[in-house]
């Protein structure tokens, strides 16, 4: 969109007229101009003369900025019976950060705003800018200067108009510390009423760090940028945040003052949306009464009584730090039931939540919140929620940050020489390797990363071992499956094509290694229970004969396919459909985890709720032997992690009973650290399937392993113990290293009372 180009030198391609992936490309090029010196060789290039817009003409902005700039502050006070006085366009003072070769800030100045400034850490633009503009705009100024650290006094601005500045900023690697210290420096820079126009993409990591900064004090509106009549619908849309600043910290609703367009736009257009929904309700949860965050001056007060007395079972959400600063912190303060910090490992401790965590049920929620103080065997804990204002900073400047805050917090018993010991969750992971990351309409982002552990199982020796990981970004506590990767050797090719081998001379067969996924090995706990309830529970599966009848089976949730691989190659009897609702999975399960199809084990992109329905309904298709669900939940706020609620209601439990055969068995992995939601889907499975129902709790507690014959007759602890003998005489005759952990855990499968 720019004018008069001059491409003497290569440089990034710069293509804003599409979506989805120009917008990414967009983003690629602002990470190329992070450095000085590659906007010093770009504005040369262009020279003097020239001028470019990122996004966005003055025609299609010039309504809503001056609008905007003009509208008296809604937070001045108001003298009672008179009007608020006009706002006279030559008197505010305003400020264009990054403001390369744009014409915006000329725009501006010849609609009247006279008292401008320009910053670009770039010399040779504002040098160039400075010549065009000297005579025909001469109060309008021009600084070479950082936009993250502006040389300006406290309070002196009216407005703060940015296009693109911030998105330019906000390159994945440094974007959220850049990102977080120039808005920290719009906050500094703003009067009371003043306001910050941000034209920017909303790109998903902009709108959240942009949503979160101005949340306690600022009044947020969201436009869209009209676009030009001749545009095609593609082109990337633009986006216009507008804050002004309040004089308290109160918490407002973000104004969405239009509708922009999710099937225009795609995923523009939806991670905004997403973004803007997370963000209104963690503002309706701030500003509701229920849910007031407390400041330490509120709380040294004595809003919430003493609290350098333990008081049972008390919460407290607060805010630690000033909200206008670099960093602030919303947390919960939890203190036992107990009123004495005698009988715990510490008086006073802090658990730090990962931004990607904090929307996770065991975080987000009370429950959760306490099942976490009793992990954490403390008296009194402060979980403090990390968020895209402190999300740049590492966690040793955020320990040495909080510390002189939460001590503050720190009960009696605890003096001045008291260490306050700082945790977080932690898998345990030594070195993490994204291999692939992929973005499904359907699942979201999904992710193969290759990982080695530190201690991860004293029964086992993994300083060499490495294991191939899937996981779902909407599910961030949940490892999708897990592989082992061995090593396999694998010949190299001698002689190059079309070159002829010299006579007398020797042939090397050289050979090198790669990494395959094994198919025999499965690293998953949960997965190991299932096997070992099929080896011991079903009435199908006595034994490894291929002579036996083929036992229907399906799986609901693919996964990386490590289960339905390893069902396939040990149980050869199994006649395997897997119903997985994303193509995108099953593709990334093929190319990254070596699964495959074959006549015994297929696919069916489907609904898994639906296909059961279908399967219960109808009377002439085939019933299915056993039916296994292994599926995630997708809420991040449901006490459920596996599977989603849909699986658990009595309806779908009926309809799984209704599609199995008389013998037929019912198989789901339920994870969660809720005990009322553990004891309600116990209550569903026992109320639908009577008293053949098994259960097999795993070393952690919140993942069980449920089965269910439809033949409800009851199964003793005698059956089970006959039936652990027969398995282990039958397993003597498979001579592998997972036959161990199959009968080890057969032992501890019990009836569901």
């Amino acid at each position: 969109m720019g004018r008069k180009k001059k491409q003497q030198q290569k440089q990034p391609e710069v293509n804003t007229t599409a979506g989805g992936e120009n917008q990414r490309d967009l983003f690629k090029t602002f990470r190329y101009f992070t450095r000085r010196e590659n906007w010093d060789e770009f504005f040369t290039t262009r020279g003097g003369g020239d001028y470019f817009e990122w996004y966005a003409e003055w025609p299609q902005l010039q309504s809503l900025i001056t609008t905007q700039l003009l509208s008296p502050s809604s937070f001045l006070p108001e003298i009672a019976g008179e009007a608020p006085p006009a706002v006279q366009a030559a008197e505010l003072a305003i400020l264009v950060p990054g403001c390369g070769n744009s014409k915006l800030s000329e725009h501006l100045y010849d609609a009247g705003f006279t008292d401008i400034t320009n910053v670009d850490f770039s010399k040779v633009v504002i040098a160039d800018m400075l010549r065009r503009n000297v005579r025909e705009r001469p109060t309008m100024k021009w600084r070479v200067m950082d936009m993250t650290r502006i040389e300006f006094g406290d309070k002196t601005l009216d407005a703060i108009v940015d296009k693109g500045g911030l998105d330019a900023l906000m390159v994945p690697d440094p974007g959220y510390e850049l990102g977080s210290l120039y808005l920290s420096e719009v906050k500094r820079l703003l009067k009371d009423g003043g306001k910050y126009i941000c034209l920017t993409l909303a790109e998903s990591r902009v709108s959240a760090l942009l949503f979160s900064m101005f949340r306690f004090g600022w009044k947020t509106s969201l436009y869209t940028i009209p676009k030009e009549p001749s545009s095609k619908n593609l082109e990337p849309q633009t986006f216009m945040v507008v804050v002004e600043k309040d004089t308290c910290a109160s918490v407002y609703e973000i104004s969405a003052v239009d509708k922009y367009s999710v099937e225009s736009h795609g995923n523009q257009a939806r991670e905004l949306y997403e973004a803007l929904e997370r963000e209104q309700k963690v503002r309706s949860e701030c500003s509701s009464g229920s849910n007031k965050l407390y400041s330490i001056k509120e709380l040294s007060l004595g809003a919430k009584g003493n609290l350098k007395e333990f008081e049972p079972d008390r919460m407290i959400k607060l805010i630690l730090g000033e909200p206008g600063v670099f960093h602030f912190y919303i947390g919960v303060l939890v203190d036992a039931q107990q009123d004495s910090g005698s009988n715990f490992s510490d008086y006073f401790a802090v658990y730090l939540v990962p931004n990607i965590l904090v929307d996770v049920w065991l975080f987000s929620s009370e429950e959760g919140q306490k099942i976490i103080l009793a992990d954490s065997d403390t008296a009194r804990l402060l979980i403090i929620f990390l968020n895209y204002s402190n999300s740049g900073a590492s966690m040793d400047y955020i320990q040495s940050d909080l510390t002189p805050l939460v001590k503050q917090l720190a009960p009696r018993l605890c003096d001045d020489t008291y260490e306050i010991p700082f945790m977080t969750s932690s898998e345990g992971i030594d070195q993490r390797v994204v291999v692939h990351e992929v973005t499904s309409a359907l699942t979201g982002t999904i992710v193969v990363e290759d990982v080695t552990y530190h201690n991860r199982d004293e029964n086992r020796e993994l300083e060499d071992m490495v294991f191939r990981r899937l996981s779902f970004h909407r599910s961030p506590s949940v490892v999708q499956s897990e592989a082992l990767l061995t090593q396999v050797q694998t010949p190299s090719k001698t002689m190059q094509k079309g070159k002829q081998k010299k006579s007398g001379s020797k042939s090397h067969k050289a050979s090198s290694n790669e990494q395959k996924v094994d198919h025999n090995v499965l690293a998953r706990m949960n997965n190991n229970a299932l096997i070992t309830g099929l080896m011991l529970i079903s009435t199908h599966l006595k034994g490894f004969s291929c002579t036996r009848p083929m036992v229907e089976t399906v799986v609901i949730g693919l996964g990386a396919g490590m289960l339905a691989m390893f069902m396939k190659n040990w149980i050869p009897n199994l006649n395997i459909e897997v119903i997985e609702i994303d193509q995108v999975v099953v593709d990334v399960a093929k190319e990254h985890f070596g699964f495959k199809e074959d006549e015994q084990l297929q696919v069916r992109i489907a609904d898994g709720i639906e296909f059961v329905r279908e399967k219960a309904d109808s009377e002439a298709a085939r019933k299915l032997d056993i039916l296994i669900v292994d599926a995630d939940s997708p809420y991040k706020s449901s006490p459920l992690s596996c599977p989603s609620e849909d699986f658990v209601e009595e309806s779908f439990l009926q309809n799984s009973k209704n599609s199995l055969s008389e013998e037929g068995l019912f198989v789901i992995n339920v994870v969660s650290r809720s005990s009322p939601t553990k004891v309600a889907v116990r209550s569903s499975l026992k109320k639908v399937f009577g008293k053949g129902v098994l259960y097999l709790q795993l070393d952690d507690d919140d993942d069980e392993v449920i089965f269910a014959l439809k033949n409800d007759s009851a199964i003793t602890e005698d059956d089970l113990s006959k039936a652990c003998d027969k398995l282990e005489r039958s397993l003597e005759l498979v001579n592998h290293n997972w036959t161990k952990s199959v009968i080890t855990a057969s032992k501890s499968i019990r009836p569901l009372r």
